[in-house]
C-alpha cells in the first residue's frame, strides 16, 4: 500500500542579523551617555549663583571665562580625540573620556569650599578645572558617531544620532528640576546641605556608566574596523587633511554648526540667571525649574523627529541630502522668527516657549548634520564629526564670553553713572543692568539663525572626502 510521502519541514523564520539583535544595546550605551554629558554640563549653570557667590562675585557673569574655558579647551581637544576614535576604536575612547570629565565634575565641588581659615581654590582654579573638563569631554559625541557608523546601517544613521542628542536635551532638560529637588528639597523633606553634594554624585554617576560600558558594550563587527584601514596589512589609512581643508561642503557644516551653536549656549549657560532676574523665578521655584529647562525639553522632541523629517522628506524629494538640506533651511529660518519674538516678549510664558521652539528648530537639524558628517566622512566619520564639531563649539566659546562681557559692561556702566563699584550696586540697578546686557545678545542670536540656514544652501555630501561618489546604502 501506498504511503504518502512525508511533507518537507517548513522552513523557520530567519534570524536576526547580529546587528540587528545588537542595535538597542548599542543605542541605550550611547543615549544614556548622552544623557551624562548634559548633566554634567547643566549642573554647573545651575550651580553659576551659589559659586559666585562663595567666591565673592558681584555677579554670575564675572565667571564669563570658566565658561568659556570649558568650550576652548573642547575645541581644542576634539579633532585629535577623534582622530584617536578612528585609529582606537571608539569604545576605547569612550571609556576614557568619560571617566576623565566625571573626576573633573565632582572636584568641582570642592571650589570655594572652606577647611578651617583656608579656600581650596578661586576662580583661576574653578577656570583650569573647566579647562580640563572641556578637554576631558572633547571627542565624545565624534566618538558617539564613529560607534554608530560601525554598528548601524546607513539608513540608521539620522534616526540613532537624533535619539542621542534627544536624550542629552532630555537629560539637560531634568537637570533644573532634579537640582531644585537636591538642593531646595521638598515639601516632605529638606534638601542637601550644599550644592557641592550634586556635583559629587554626578562625577560617581559618570564613573558607573564607564565600568558597565567597558563590560557590556559590544565591540564593532568583524570589518568595520578595517573600513578605516589602508591596503598594508591593517596599517590605519593616511588623515586625508587637505581634502578635510578643502571641502566646500564641510567648510558650509562648520559654519552652520558655529552659528547654532552661538545661538544655543544661552540655553546651558546663562538662561537660568536671566529668568530669575528678569521674571522673579526663585532657584527652588518648581515651575521656574520646568521654564529654565523647557529648551531643552522641546528641544529633546525636535531631536527625536529630525531622522523621520529626513527619512518623509527624501521619499517625496526622492534625494536624501536634498531632504537634510531643505530641512535645515526652513527649520533655522523659524529658529530666527522665535528669537525676533522672544526678545520682544512680556511675559516669562511667552518667553520661554519662543525660546523652546528656537531650539527645536535646531535640535531638529542635529540628525541631518551629524549624518553628513558620516556622508562626507565615512572611514574618516569620527574625525570629520570632530572637525564640525570643533568649529561649533567656538561658537559656544563666543557666546560664552560675548554674552558675559555684554552683562558686565552694562553693570560697569551703570555703576560707572551712580560713581560706585559694581558690587555695591542695589540689587535693583544691579539687575536691570543685567537685563540690558542679555537683551544686546537677543539681537546677535536672530542673525546667527539666519546666517545658518543660508549655510544649508552649500551642504553637499554627495562625493566622500576622497571624491568618491555616494555609496548606495547611505542614499
Amino acid at each position: 500500500m501506498a504511503t504518502d510521502a512525508p511533507e518537507p519541514p517548513s522552513p523557520s523564520p530567519s534570524p536576526p542579523s547580529p546587528a540587528a539583535s545588537r542595535e538597542p544595546l548599542v543605542l541605550a550605551f550611547v543615549c544614556t551617555l548622552s544623557m551624562i554629558t548634559y548633566l554634567d554640563r547643566a549642573c554647573f549653570s545651575m550651580a553659576l549663583k551659589p559659586i559666585s557667590g562663595e567666591l565673592g562675585l558681584a555677579d554670575a557673569s564675572q565667571l564669563k571665562w570658566a565658561i568659556t574655558a570649558f568650550a576652548i579647551a573642547y575645541a581644542a581637544f576634539e579633532i585629535p580625540a577623534g582622530a584617536m576614535g578612528d585609529r582606537l576604536g571608539a569604545k576605547a575612547m569612550l571609556a576614557r573620556i568619560v571617566v576623565w570629565w566625571s573626576a573633573c565634575t565632582a572636584m568641582t565641588g570642592l571650589v570655594g569650599l572652606r577647611v578651617g581659615g583656608l579656600m581650596l581654590g578661586g576662580v583661576g582654579t574653578l577656570i583650569v578645572l573647566r579647562f580640563l573638563f572641556g578637554a576631558g569631554e572633547a571627542g565624545a559625541y565624534p566618538n558617539i558617531t564613529r560607534a554608530l557608523h560601525d554598528r548601524l546601517p546607513p539608513r540608521r544613521w539620522e534616526t540613532a544620532q537624533g535619539l542621542v542628542f534627544m536624550s542629552g536635551r532630555l537629560a539637560g532638560g531634568l537637570t533644573p528640576l532634579l537640582w531644585a529637588v537636591l538642593v531646595g528639597g521638598t515639601a516632605s523633606s529638606p534638601g542637601w546641605p550644599s550644592w557641592r553634594w550634586a556635583f559629587l554624585l554626578f562625577g560617581l554617576i559618570g564613573v558607573a556608566w564607564a565600568v558597565a560600558f567597558r563590560l557590556g558594550f559590544p565591540d564593532p563587527p568583524a570589518g568595520a574596523m578595517g573600513r578605516s584601514m589602508g591596503p598594508h596589512h591593517g596599517r590605519p589609512s593616511a588623515i586625508p587633511w587637505n581634502a578635510l581643508a578643502t571641502s566646500r561642503a564641510l567648510w558650509a557644516l562648520c559654519v552652520m554648526y558655529l552659528l547654532v551653536n552661538y545661538a544655543w549656549a544661552f540655553n546651558l549657560s546663562y538662561l537660568p540667571t536671566y529668568v530669575e532676574q528678569r521674571f522673579g523665578i526663585g532657584a527652588a521655584d518648581r515651575i521656574g525649574a520646568i521654564y529654565k529647562g523647557a529648551p531643552l525639553w522641546v528641544g529633546a522632541a525636535g531631536c527625536l523627529l529630525g531622522g523621520p523629517a529626513v527619512g518623509g522628506l527624501s521619499r517625496l524629494l526622492g534625494d536624501r541630502r536634498r531632504a537634510r538640506r531643505l530641512l535645515g533651511v526652513c527649520s533655522l529660518s523659524m529658529g530666527a522668527a522665535c528669537w525676533w519674538g522672544a526678545a520682544r516678549a512680556g511675559n516669562v510664558h511667552v518667553f520661554c516657549v519662543l525660546v523652546s521652539l528656537a531650539a527645536f528648530a535646531i535640535d531638529l537639524t542635529l540628525g541631518a548634520s551629524w549624518a553628513s558628517c558620516q556622508d562626507l566622512g565615512r572611514d574618516h566619520a569620527a574625525l570629520t564629526a570632530a572637525c564640525m564639531n570643533t568649529v561649533g563649539t567656538l561658537g559656544n566659546a563666543l557666546a560664552g564670553w560675548l554674552t558675559g562681557t555684554l552683562v558686565e559692561g552694562s553693570i560697569a556702566a551703570r555703576a560707572e553713572a551712580l560713581h560706585v563699584a559694581p558690587i555695591a550696586l542695589t540689587e535693583v540697578d544691579k539687575r536691570l543692568a543685567a537685563l540690558s546686557g542679555y537683551e544686546s545678545a537677543f539681537g546677535t542670536y536672530v542673525a546667527a539663525f539666519a546666517l545658518a540656514a543660508a549655510c544649508w544652501l552649500l551642504v553637499d555630501p554627495s562625493r566622500g572626502l576622497a571624491g568618491k561618489g555616494r555609496e548606495s546604502d547611505g542614499a
